[in-house]
Order: structure tokens, then C-alpha cells, then sequence
């Protein structure tokens, strides 16, 4: 780790939810992907739900629970309640971990853990030879990546300096100057459109879209290589109507030609339990394979190269 650049501060602390390995569908060959905490959307379907926060938090796993009341009895601040949906008052909690340690048969566990960038890339060369051999490197996702920016920028530097490839998921909601500090330290930004109407948007999301817009242009005049990914949500963005009119957006874009379609699935559904929410877009259900090709011949009209899928 000794060639690593001067400037980059590896001092700097981040909040991370997960390191995801061997990803293929992040960007190109074989990446490492770090989630960061912390998320200005909340959107309806979000799969990490436990990273929206930019704290540690504590999940529960109700099949373990046995109803011991251990953690009612060391919880500092009376969070641990076995009749609070969840067990845990999340507005009580500061994430001590007390009731982790005295949970044995292991129904509580912490999301979320503060490192330093040295210590995430001491996690992440450990795969510097997939990123290599498979021309792949390093992903950040979220949540929302750029919440964390001085923390992002310090591991983009830390990562260049080893040469790794550099990508991001985002929703592209951050302020101008942040992602004016962001973007060029990255290889391939991929950045969701949800919907064109700002109030459909924000219904679903929490936020209207107009300075994701904004920013989309932004981002598109400054990235090396920008895809756009559209989560396919029914009941929200999935109608031909809605796809055709984000890729008729997508061509305004500077050097843009890539678009992808993300059928919705609802594989992160069981995470709302674990926090004591309810998810919302329960019976939902994954849209036809027929229905996806559909809507990706719509794309590919607007002379747009379309992939169903990450």
C-alpha cells in the first residue's frame, strides 16, 4: 500500500453497510462494490433500506428471537423494547451494540460500520488480481455515495493510485460542486432515472426530480463514460409512455447512448421487517419478460443501445 498518492487522505472516515465481491453486472469485468451509508431519496422499493440513514443501525431477525430480554436489560437508553415493532426504537438507538453482545442466538446485528479509507482498501486489494485479470476495479454504491464526498473523493484518489477502474451508482442528487469534485476521478457513472414527472417522482421517491434532471446534464458533460439505469417499477415508471419519454431525455444527454432497464424485484422486502417499517410495495409483482422486450425496442428507437438488466 506504499505507492499510494501523497494527497489522498487515507485518515478520512466513511460509514460502509456492506463490500459486495465478485459483482458482474457493475460495471465492466469483475468488481469489488462499497456501499456507503447515508441517502437524500427514499424511494418506495429501495432494496437497502438500511443504509438511507447516515448511522449505524441495528436489525432484527425475529426467526432467532427467543424473547430473552437480554438487550431490554442493557440497552442504555431504553431502545431495546421486545413490544416496539422491530424490537428496536430507532429513535432511541445509538447503536452501542450492547444488545448485540448479550443476543446469543444472534437475532440482532449491526448495519453499518465506520472505516477509514485505509482500512476499506486494505478490504479491497484484496482483490487486485480479479480487477487485472478481468479489466474490472471498484464500484461505490449506496444509498447514495456522494452524501459522503470528502469520504469518496479521498478513496476515488486511493483507488486511482493503485490503477484501478472507478464506477458509481447514483442518483445523481448532490449538489453542482460536489459532483463538480466527484466525476472525474471516475471511469463509468451509472445514474438511475426514475420518472420525468417531478410529481410522480417525488410520490414515489420522496423528492421531485428537478435537480436530478439537472444534474444528469451535468454529470453527462463531465463523466468519461455515463449509462442510464431505469429501475422498471409497475404502478410507477412502467409503461411504455414513461420509458419512452426517459429515453427521449437520455438523448439530450452529452455522449450518452447506453440505457438500462432494471426489472423490479423485491429481494431486499425482508430488510423493512428487520427495521420495524412496513414495505409498501408488498404483492407487487416482477414485470413479464415479454413486457421488458417491449419497452426495450421503445428505448432502442430512440436510437439508444438497451440492455434488460444491471
Amino acid at each position: 500500500m506504499s505507492n499510494m498518492e501523497p494527497s489522498c487522505d487515507t485518515s478520512k472516515k466513511g460509514l460502509v453497510f456492506n463490500i459486495q465481491r465478485f459483482s458482474v453486472n457493475d460495471g465492466p469485468g469483475v468488481r469489488t462494490i462499497a456501499f456507503l451509508n447515508g441517502c437524500p431519496l427514499r424511494c418506495k422499493w429501495c432494496c437497502n433500506p438500511e443504509s438511507q440513514e447516515l448511522k449505524p443501525v441495528v436489525m432484527f431477525k425475529a426467526q432467532n428471537c427467543v424473547g430473552c430480554g437480554n438487550c431490554e436489560v442493557v440497552c442504555p437508553t431504553g431502545a431495546s423494547n421486545l413490544n416496539f415493532p422491530g424490537k428496536i426504537d430507532h429513535t432511541k438507538c445509538i447503536a452501542c451494540g450492547k444488545c448485540i453482545d448479550v443476543c446469543y442466538h444472534r437475532a440482532l446485528e449491526m448495519s453499518g460500520k465506520w472505516m477509514t479509507v485505509e482500512e476499506l482498501m486494505g478490504e479491497l486489494y484484496k482483490d487486485r488480481v480479479i480487477y487485472r485479470k478481468s479489466g474490472g476495479g471498484i464500484t461505490v454504491s449506496g444509498g447514495e455515495a456522494m452524501v459522503q464526498h470528502e469520504f469518496l473523493l479521498e478513496l476515488l484518489k486511493a483507488c486511482k493510485a493503485f490503477g484501478w477502474t472507478t464506477a458509481i451508482e447514483t442518483t445523481g442528487m448532490a449538489s453542482p460542486e460536489v459532483i463538480e469534485k466527484i466525476i472525474p476521478w471516475l471511469d463509468v457513472v451509472m445514474m438511475d432515472i426514475k420518472h420525468i414527472d417531478p410529481e410522480v417522482h417525488k410520490e414515489y421517491t420522496g423528492v421531485n426530480n428537478e435537480a436530478i434532471l439537472k444534474n444528469a446534464l451535468l454529470i453527462s458533460s463531465l463523466a468519461k463514460k455515463m449509462i442510464i439505469r431505469v429501475p422498471v417499477i409497475p404502478g410507477f415508471n412502467a409503461s411504455p409512455n414513461v420509458i419512452a419519454a426517459i429515453a427521449k431525455f437520455t438523448t439530450y444527454l452529452h455522449n450518452v447512448n447506453e440505457l438500462h432497464l432494471l426489472p423490479y424485484h423485491d429481494l431486499g422486502s425482508n430488510k423493512y421487517g428487520m427495521l420495524g417499517k412496513e414495505y409498501e410495495l408488498a404483492g407487487v409483482k416482477k414485470p413479464e419478460n415479454e413486457f421488458m422486450e417491449e419497452l426495450k425496442a421503445i428505448v432502442e428507437k430512440e436510437g439508444l443501445t438497451c440492455k434488460i438488466g444491471g
